[in-house]
């Protein structure tokens, strides 16, 4: 998981590089009216954040998923009832009953 997480800082370090060059564009397209260059760093922006947020978000899932993981590893009869209760529920929910 360290590879994991090495490849989540990675893009993130990215998407900030991203946002920053698309500053630039977009100030120098600002600067010198080229509206093409403008909305080339308009949308480097975007897509540094989205990189940027993407790997917030992976971070994020990540850790939430290691959780689970050892919950169930140390509970796992625990886990085994909230499993089976849940899928009773769902199937109260959505199988249909028979009219008799």
């Amino acid at each position: 998981m360290s590879d994991n997480k090495s490849e989540a800082l990675e893009n993130k370090a990215e998407g900030l590089v991203e946002q920053g060059v698309g500053r630039v564009k977009d100030a120098a397209g600002g600067l010198t009216g080229d509206a093409r260059l403008q909305a080339e760093g308009k949308v480097d922006q975007l897509s540094g954040m989205a990189r940027e947020e993407f790997a917030e978000l992976y971070e994020e899932t990540e850790g939430k998923l290691e959780k689970a993981v050892t919950f169930v590893r140390e509970r796992p009869l625990t886990s085994l009832g909230i499993a089976a209760a849940i899928g009773t529920l769902l199937a109260l929910l959505f199988v249909p009953r028979r009219k008799g």
